[in-house]
């Protein structure tokens, strides 16, 4: 079987495996599996009502929302949730909101505050009504929908869980790579006389500070950091925060975004011989994968950091290339540019994404030897809303562009033309041999830097000057197409030769 053929069969393999995946998601993204209504009365007051409902097997998260009537009368209704140990003291109680809560949710490894996560059995569950006040002569109507999750679904769902932020288009700023207390982030103690894991709270607020709209919390081999997110993310109402984890192994590191549910990391094990096992595994859980620091090197110095697969590995089952990690855009030796340019020369459609790989929120600038600070680089993504699901699409779509230096405003899109046809970046676009492909690239916040067009990998000189002049500036040039597939990107350097953004690429043919 030559290489040519391996790639289709690949591709068509891969294509089976997303729809299986968008067809489960549909499926999950729906109405409520269990709706349950109950009345109370007057002769109710100081006292408590189980509501049981029944939980299938092969349920990993319970989700309910509450509503009931009566509030204008002070009616009042605690709510908690019992499990099937029933409740004999604390056990089998799961949580109880005092009335705070009217949507929460218990899954395996996070869970709304004021509940506990972890398993959750098949049998009779209960929802617990307590009812410290409810007038003599008044009626109160309650409505419970209820949600049963399932292993292998994204962490967005179910959707009532996870609104948008912000409704609109636009380009969205945020880092997908960091650390903190979950595994080896660390930072100065309150005292200052120590060092000690550093809490997710001090990553977010920092985030918040600089102005990102989203972060990707991304500890080693974990995601317990869940948890935490479900008590920030309700009061980070201006920043999305997702659920990632750094699958660390000794062949390389990845990122894999949007989702919370197990993934054995264990590569050269029985259970995860290669690469393509775990690939293959992670590709069921709906996320987005990424190569993490391609580059780095592999030995006692950084165990595993850099990407070494003993065996050939499905590039197909990969989303992304963490391109530009912390400030190494402009370091030969490390940085990631040049193995993802090798890939999309190899014919494969990977997302190039920046990650700080931030392991202190207390930094403030990025020193040699040391950790990055948040943000530093951005990764700038054109998404239809900001929302988990609509960054993670936008991404795997290569709707992005990289801000080296983690500015506010710097941005750059391209766009090009062929007859009435158009694609930004990360879009495929037909161009006949013989045809001429009309670019367009706005560069905002960019006054004197200059354009450098990528076509394959190499520096392609275009005849009109790339020169921006501005604060806002819409340089044009044509490129002829030789009806060959190509793929072609945009950077921008500053006057010195510093790199400044990194575009992704439009697919031509």
């Amino acid at each position: 079987m030559n290489e040519s053929t391996r790639s289709r069969l690949g591709y068509l393999a891969l294509v089976a495996l997303w729809l299986a995946v968008l067809g489960v998601a549909c499926a999950t993204d729906g109405p409520p599996d269990v709706v349950l209504h109950g009345q109370l009365a007057g002769s109710d007051i100081h006292s408590y009502r189980e509501v049981p409902f029944q939980v299938p097997t092969g349920v990993n998260r319970i989700t309910v929302q509450f509503e009931s009537t009566g509030r204008a009368e002070h009616t009042t209704i605690d709510l908690g949730l019992e499990d099937p140990d029933g409740f004999h003291g604390q056990q089998g109680l799961r949580g109880w909101t005092g009335g705070s809560k009217q949507l929460f949710t218990v899954g395996a490894v996070d869970a709304t505050p004021s509940f506990a996560p972890g398993p959750i059995q098949p049998g009779r569950w209960a929802l617990l009504l307590g009812i410290p006040n409810i007038r003599p002569a008044s009626k109160a109507e309650y409505t419970a929908k209820i949600w049963f999750g399932h292993p292998g679904d994204p962490a967005w769902l179910p959707a009532v869980l996870n609104p948008p932020l912000r409704k609109e288009a636009g380009w969205y700023r945020g880092d997908l790579h960091m650390h903190g207390a979950h595994s080896d982030g660390s930072c100065p103690t309150q005292g200052g006389d120590g060092r000690a894991p550093c809490p997710l709270v001090f990553t977010v607020e920092d985030a918040a500070r600089r102005g990102l709209d989203f972060i990707a919390l991304s500890d080693h081999n974990t995601v317990s950091q869940a948890n935490d997110i479900r008590e920030l993310q309700p009061y980070f109402d201006h920043l999305l925060l997702i659920p990632a984890r750094e699958v660390t192994t000794f062949q390389g590191h990845a990122n894999l975004f949007g989702t919370t549910e197990p993934l054995d990391f264990r590569l050269g094990s029985k259970s995860v011989p290669d690469w393509n096992t775990l690939l293959t595994q992670a590709a069921a859980l709906h996320g987005v994968f990424s190569i993490n620091h391609p580059i780095r090197p592999n030995d006692e110095t950084c165990m595993g950091c850099g990407w070494t697969p003993e065996k050939p590995v499905d590039m197909h089952l990969v989303q992304a290339i963490e391109a530009v990690n912390g400030m190494d855009a402009m370091s030969p030796k490390h940085t990631g540019i040049p193995f993802w340019e090798e890939q999309l020369n190899r014919g494969f459609h990977l997302t190039g994404i920046g990650g700080s790989d931030n392991h202190n929120a207390k930094v403030a600038l990025p020193f040699p030897g040391g950790s990055m600070a948040i943000g530093l680089p951005t990764t700038v993504v054109h998404a239809s809303e900001l929302s988990m699901k609509a960054i993670l699409d936008a991404i795997r779509a290569g709707h992005v562009f990289i801000d080296v230096q983690g500015t506010r405003d710097r941005a750059i899109d391209l766009v090009a033309t062929a007859g009435d046809r158009s694609a930004e970046m990360g879009d495929a676009l037909s161009a006949p041999a013989g045809s001429m492909v009309h670019l367009t690239l706005h560069a905002d916040a960019l006054d004197q830097a200059h354009a450098e067009i990528i076509v394959d990998g190499k520096v392609f000189p275009p005849k009109s000057e790339m020169l921006i002049r501005g604060a806002k500036q819409t340089l044009s040039f044509d490129w002829p197409s030789d009806g060959k597939r190509h793929w072609l990107r945009a950077n921008v350097r500053g006057a010195d030769g510093t790199l400044l953004i990194v575009g992704n690429p439009i697919y031509l043919n």
